[in-house]
C-alpha cells in the first residue's frame, strides 16, 4: 500500500524548539512519506535531520516572498501531497499562498503570538489575517495558552484546533544522573539554557544576583544571540556569572548544576524546561502562564516585577537542599506523565488520521 505524504514546511533547520521538535517527530513518523521544505538554507542538525525528501526555496530576504510562494506552488504540483503541515509564521504564510485548497492544511503554533515580534510586525500580521482565509485551517497549539491566544489575539474563527504538547525525549536523559549537592559550604550552581535575546530575560537574574553574595552563587548561561554584547557588559565585574555559548549534549551538563533558572517574559511551551524536568532539576522560573501550565506545583515561581522577590526566594531555595531534591523528583515525574515523545506522537498521529479521514469522507 502506497504511503500517504506529509509536506512539512518550516523556515530553516536552526536549533529552535520548533525545529528540534520536527526533527524528532520525523524519526518516528515512518508510516508516512515525509517531505520537508525549508524557506532558507541552514541545517544545524547535520545527519540527525532525516526525511524522505528535502527541498529548499532559497528565499533569502523578504523581498523574494512571492517568488518563494511560486516555487513552493510549483513543487507541490509535482508531488502527490496528502497534507501540508506548516511551522512558524513565515513558512506558514508562504505555504498558505502556495497550497491548493483541496489539500488539508495544518499549522502548529509554537509561540505566544501576542508577544511575538514577528506576529506584531504590521505587514506580517496583515498577511496572517489575509492568508488565513485561503484554507480551512487546522491549528495545533503546543499549549492551552498558546492555542487560546492565537485565536483571541488575531480574532480568527476556529475551524478545527488541537492541543498537542511539546515533548522531551525521556530516554535521552535516562543514562544521566543528577548530582546531589549535600555540602552546605558548596556554591549553589544555577543554570539557564536558551537564546540570548530579550524574551528570555537572563539579565533579570544577573541583576538579582548583584544583590546576593557572589561567593555563594554561580550562574552559567548556555546559548547565543543578539543580546550577548549587552549581557557581557552587565557581567563585567561578576566572575560568578559566565556565558557558556552553545553546546551539544546539554543533558550531560545539567547534572552538574543545582537549580535550573528560567526568567522568560513569555514562552510558547519551553523545551529547555522539559529537558530540565527530565533531568530531575529543581525549577526556579518566572510566573508566566505557560510556565504555570507546564510546571504547575513542581516549580518555584518568582515575580518579574519585583526583583526583591527573586532575591528572597532564590536565597531560600539555595539553602534548602531537601526541598531542591523533592522538587526535582516531582518535576521528573510530571514530565514522564504528560510530556514524553510518546504522548506527542499519539497526539500528532490522531491529528493526521482525523484530517485524512475527514478528507476521504468529503
Amino acid at each position: 500500500m502506497k504511503k500517504q505524504t506529509i509536506l512539512h514546511v518550516i523556515d530553516y533547520m536552526g536549533r529552535g524548539g520548533a525545529e528540534t521538535m520536527l526533527v524528532q517527530v520525523l524519526k518516528q513518523l515512518k508510516e508516512y512519506n515525509n517531505i520537508v521544505v525549508t524557506v532558507n538554507e541552514q541545517n544545524n542538525f547535520g545527519e540527525y535531520f532525516e526525511c524522505d525528501e528535502h527541498y529548499c526555496l532559497k528565499m533569502g530576504s523578504f523581498k523574494n516572498f512571492l517568488f518563494a510562494a511560486y516555487r513552493l506552488k510549483k513543487f507541490i504540483k509535482q508531488r502527490d501531497i496528502d497534507i501540508v503541515h506548516s511551522h512558524l509564521l513565515l513558512s506558514t504564510l508562504i505555504a498558505r499562498i502556495a497550497a491548493p485548497k483541496k489539500i488539508p492544511f495544518i499549522t502548529t503554533i509554537h509561540t505566544s503570538v501576542a508577544f511575538s515580534k514577528d506576529y506584531n510586525k504590521w505587514y506580517l500580521k496583515w498577511l496572517e489575517k489575509i492568508t488565513y482565509q485561503f484554507h480551512k485551517n487546522i491549528i495545533v497549539g503546543v499549549s492551552k495558552s498558546v492555542l487560546q491566544q492565537y485565536f483571541t489575539h488575531l480574532k480568527h474563527k476556529v475551524y478545527k484546533s488541537y492541543l498537542v504538547y511539546t515533548f522531551v525525549d525521556i530516554n535521552k536523559f535516562k543514562s544521566e544522573k543528577k548530582e546531589i549537592n549535600n555540602s552546605e559550604s558548596t556554591v549553589c550552581k544555577l543554570v539557564s539554557v536558551g537564546a540570548l535575546r530579550y524574551p528570555k530575560n537572563q539579565l533579570y537574574i544577573i541583576n538579582a544576583l548583584k544583590k546576593l553574595d557572589s561567593k555563594l552563587f554561580e550562574y552559567h548561561v548556555y546559548g547565543s544571540g543578539i543580546q550577548e554584547p549587552e549581557l557581557k557588559a552587565a557581567i563585567t565585574n561578576m566572575p560568578n556569572v559566565v556565558l557558556k555559548g552553545e553546546v551539544d549534549g546539554i543533558n550531560k551538563l545539567l547534572s552538574h548544576y543545582d537549580i535550573y533558572v528560567m526568567p522568560s517574559k513569555y514562552e510558547g511551551f519551553s523545551l529547555s524546561i522539559l529537558e530540565a524536568m527530565a533531568m530531575q532539576m529543581p525549577l526556579f522560573v518566572s510566573d508566566i502562564p505557560s510556565f504555570k501550565e507546564q510546571c504547575e506545583d513542581v516549580a518555584e515561581y518568582f515575580d518579574l516585577n519585583n526583583e526583591d522577590d527573586v532575591v528572597k526566594k532564590l536565597q531560600q531555595l539555595a539553602q534548602d537542599k531537601n526541598r531542591q531534591a523533592k522538587m526535582g523528583i516531582m518535576a521528573k515525574e510530571r514530565a514522564e506523565k504528560y510530556f514524553t515523545l510518546q504522548h506527542h506522537m499519539q497526539g500528532i498521529r490522531n491529528v493526521y488520521t482525523e484530517t485524512l479521514n475527514t478528507t476521504l469522507n468529503n
